[in-house]
């Protein structure tokens, strides 16, 4: 990579955390600060909550949402190989593929036959 392109990317990566950081940080500083008890009380359809709206999940939920977030990524790598297979160089490309989502299969059918994805 050439050192200028280097450089450019650096500048914009710098940019990108900057300006989000500037901005919380300049609108604490300048914003204005009226705590009330009705702030700070939990809001729910302005009713009183029935019960504490802090409570704990199941593990259940993590579980769950970790398995969409590993097979959301899987997608993330199907398309750009979808995209590529017209200039690959064909069952070399498509092997590749195969055992990626053979791996991912395997670990599905673990996960189901755990029974991960069953709410009792």
């Amino acid at each position: 990579m050439e050192p200028s392109v280097l450089v450019s990317l650096l500048i914009v990566l710098g940019l990108a955390a900057a300006i989000p950081v500037v901005m919380v940080i300049l609108g604490r500083a300048f914003g204005p600060k009226r705590p009330t008890e009705v702030k700070y009380s939990v809001y729910e359809c302005g009713l009183e909550p029935p019960v504490d709206a802090r409570r704990r999940f199941t593990v259940k939920f993590y579980e769950v949402a970790v398995l969409f977030v590993v097979f959301d990524v899987e997608v993330a790598f199907l398309f750009p190989w979808a995209l590529l297979f017209k200039k690959s160089s064909g069952f070399l490309f498509f092997g590749e593929m195969i055992v990626f989502l053979g791996i991912l299969g395997v670990g599905l059918f673990y996960v189901i036959k755990r029974g991960a994805l069953e709410w009792e």
